[in-house]
Parts: structure tokens; sequence; C-alpha cells
């Protein structure tokens, strides 16, 4: 029987930006595991012209297992490049692969944990690295991630917050912020959105360091990204007296292959 093929899974994009870090992070993690990985999104990045991949065209989940199971292959593991329990993994995930299992019996998937975990600071260590790295003298830190529908993910989030201000010491502030949110008071967890913190007393002037919950560039986090665009906003309702800096994304720093591949090691059955 043919041993288990290993998937790094995003969410997808329609930035080829995202499609090709994916790659090369996918790369990183085989060299670190001793194994092929395939990258994968679980959507939307099938929409990209394959001219602007390299002339390879990216893969989704589903049509790529499909294509291995044709082969005989029909052990896989998934590595899901989530910061936490999204509802991509908990819901639409399993509910496809129900699916598949009703055409192909013997399809047999384990997914790895999320990228975060209470007993492991690295993901904090990272954008505590980026912060520092940004070069700025600001030491108030909003700590953005895109905004999710599950409090999971935003609870996540807030405990990045935490360990965040752990690791860079009490001479920095750090609050927590979604890119953006579902309306109705049901997603009032998600706040505060960046825009309205950006906003607000201690935070509408001076020096602020915009540390990126983000692994991979993309419509969002690209230097031309939603986020970049709320700081530029922002800076221009302060009247010039706000002054907002980025730092570089989870992806570009080391320690991320590292945590994917101990999340390999530790993978369970769905």
């Amino acid at each position: 029987m043919p041993a288990p093929l290993t998937f790094l899974m995003d969410n997808g994009s329609l930035a080829p930006a995202a499609t090709l870090g994916l790659r090369a992070l996918a790369a990183k993690l085989g060299e670190r595991i001793g194994q092929p990985v395939s990258p994968v999104s679980l959507l939307h990045s099938s929409a990209v012209p394959a001219e602007k991949l390299e002339g390879t065209p990216a893969e989704i989940l589903e049509p790529a297992l499909e294509r291995r199971l044709a082969t005989g292959q029909t052990d896989f593991l998934v590595v899901p490049l989530f910061f936490g329990p999204s509802g991509a993994l908990t819901d639409y995930l399993p509910k496809r692969l129900v699916h598949l299992r009703g055409k192909h019996p013997a399809l047999n998937v384990r997914l790895a944990a999320p990228l975060f975990a209470a007993d492991d600071d690295r993901l904090a260590r990272i954008l505590a690295d980026q912060v520092r790295a940004a070069g700025a003298s600001a030491r108030r830190v909003a700590l953005v991630d895109h905004g999710s529908p599950a409090k999971a993910v935003t609870d996540v989030r807030n405990e990045l917050a935490c360990q965040l201000a752990g690791q860079l010491g009490p001479a920095y502030t750090v609050s927590p912020a979604s890119m953006e949110r579902r309306e109705g008071s049901a997603y009032d967890f998600c706040e505060p959105l960046l825009e309205r913190l950006l906003r607000s007393p201690g935070w509408n002037a001076g020096e602020v360091i915009v540390a990126m919950q983000f692994l991979l560039p993309g419509r969002h986090a690209g230097p031309d990204g939603d986020v970049a665009e709320i700081c530029r906003a922002a800076e221009t309702a302060s009247g010039g007296t706000l002054r907002t800096t980025m730092t570089g994304l989870v992806a570009e720093h080391p320690l991320l292959v590292g945590i994917l591949a101990d999340r390999w090691r530790a993978t369970d059955s769905l």
C-alpha cells in the first residue's frame, strides 16, 4: 500500500503571490520531514491563470484527492495552514470528505492540528521577531487578523496577543484587532476592528506597529492589500499625526516550518 501523501493546505486566494508562497513553504516542509509535500488550497486558487503561477495551475484539495485516488492512492495527511479551528476545517472540509468517501470508500484522510497551541509559544515568538524587525520606535502594537465568524478563531487571536505582550515585555502595549467582521451583535467578539482602533484615543497619533497575523501575501495582506488601505485611511483621518508600520508575514519566518513539521508528526484521524 502506498505511504500517506502529505498536502499542505491553505484556504486559497485569487492572488498569485499566495499560491507561490504556499508552494515555497510546502517545499521547505518537505525538506524538513523528508517526504514530498504537495501544496493545495481548499478553494479559490484554481481561478488564478497558470501563466501567473510560473505555468503550473494551482490545485484545489477535493479534485487533487480525486486525481490521486484514481491512481490507487487512498491514504492522505493534510497539514492545514490555518491559525485556529476555522469553520473551513471543522465544518466545510469534513462535509466534503464525507461526500468523497461516498464515491471512494477507501479514502483515509488524517488532518493535522492548526498552527496555534496554548502550550507552544512559537507563533508569538514569530510575531515578536516581526515586530522588532519592523524597525519602528513605536511601543504600541496592534495585532490584526482577518476576523472570523468563529469565536474559537478569535480566541486564538486574543491569546496570541497576550503571548505577544509577554514576549515583547512591559514596555509595549498590545491590542488585538480584526481586519473585518460580520454585521450583528452576535459577532461583537471580533472587536475592535483595526479601523476603529486606529481612530481611538491612545492609538490615533504617534507611531503604531501593525503586527500582521496573516500567513501569505494576497488581497488582504499584500503591500497594497486591505490592511494597508485601512492603515493609510487612518493616517489620513488623523491629519498626519498617526504613522503606522506593518510587519512582515508569519510565513516569512523560519520558525513556521518547525511548527508545521510538529503538527505533521502529531496527526490524528478524522
